[in-house]
């Protein structure tokens, strides 16, 4: 086994038995992050007496191991979240959009992902085609029940802390849609917005969806400009991050058109690589280096195939790729190029 011995507890007996846990565990390939695990639930045991410490942790590690579980054999669909109020009627614009906008995803293939309680979340469940859905619920002492239309319950999750809820909502989904909602909409679509920019989370689309007649985005957005971008505390291509849609259509085309040619985004040694659905041709490459010279330390941006750690681990071997030095900053203009490479 290969373990790294830099990170244990320091006493031989604890440290073998660790050892032989591990062994009687996990495969070799994992063995020094599951010892890794072990050693810091020793670690913390050892020097915490706090009973509320130990709970947090505990708890979190229980429900993030249980999310993986469920959304594991689900890892090769797509999902989109669904985010919106919890006080919507049944009668709203935005229900009645977010209903039709999950059963036309749910219709191409794509599953949906909601926080499970009322509102705009039992719409986007409502309009789920059976199986294809998940419910993310979290427990509240009011509003936040289990919504009546979560077929499959083994998809139904329910969370006591809200941060391993956001943590399971973007690590397991590929694109996000914001309907009108609350401050916890809110909360959602900035932190969402706040991944991305910094690079925290995988470039990915993200839709407002602004009803028919109805203007919450496009107000919120406004807001943005005038004291945000004016004041200089985020970039004006930072815009590029979400986009704003009142027509389920065009919100589906959006999340659709943004995986055409670019596929997902790797660091390797330094480098950013791009893996593409298909090479592109020599005059959009020539393009994307004229246009965003200005987002790389160095070098140009390139065709390549797997890179060799991505060989090692099979990771999409047959794609080809764009490699470039990329600044590691500047992700709205990355989110740009990857709607101009889309376009190829």
């Amino acid at each position: 086994m290969h373990m790294n011995r830099e990170y244990e507890i320091g006493d031989s007996d604890i440290d073998a038995l660790i050892d032989e846990l591990v062994r009687k565990s996990v495969s070799d390939q994992n063995d020094r992050l599951l010892k890794e695990i072990i050693t810091t639930a020793v670690k913390l045991g050892r020097e915490s007496n706090d009973k509320g410490d130990l709970k947090l942790v505990n708890n979190a590690l229980k429900e993030l191991r249980y999310s993986l579980r469920i959304f594991s054999p689900y890892r090769h669909i797509k999902k989109v979240i669904i985010f919106g109020s919890a006080r919507s009627e049944r009668t709203s614009a935005e229900y009645k959009m977010a209903e039709d906008f999950s059963n036309k995803l749910t219709e191409k293939g794509y599953m949906v992902v909601t926080g499970g309680g009322p509102g705009v979340m039992e719409a986007g469940n409502k309009g789920a085609r059976s199986g294809r859905d998940f419910a993310l619920n979290i427990r509240l002492p009011f509003e936040q029940k289990p919504n009546p239309y979560i077929d499959e319950k083994e998809r139904l999750i329910n969370f006591k802390y809200f941060f391993t809820r956001k943590l399971t909502f973007v690590k397991e989904t590929d694109a996000t849609a914001l309907f009108p909602g609350g401050f916890g909409t809110n909360d959602e679509g900035f932190e969402m917005i706040t991944l991305i920019q910094t690079g925290k989370s995988r470039p990915r689309p993200v839709v407002l969806m602004e009803p028919e007649g109805s203007t919450y985005w496009t107000a919120w957005k406004n807001f943005i400009v005038e004291h945000l971008v004016k004041a200089g505390f985020v970039d004006k291509d930072e815009l590029n991050i979400f986009y704003l849609v009142n027509n389920v259509d065009d919100a589906i085309k959006y999340i659709e058109d943004f995986y055409k040619v670019y596929h997902s985004i790797r660091y390797v040694s330094g480098l950013t690589v791009l893996r593409l659905n298909k090479a592109l041709s020599d005059k959009t490459l020539d393009l994307i280096n004229r246009q965003f010279k200005d987002i790389l330390n160095s070098g140009r941006i390139y065709l390549s195939s797997a890179l060799k750690a991505e060989i090692e681990k099979n990771e999409y071997p047959d794609l080809p790729r764009l490699v470039m030095d990329f600044n590691r900053h500047n992700y709205g203009r990355l989110c740009e190029l990857i709607h101009l490479i889309n376009m190829d």
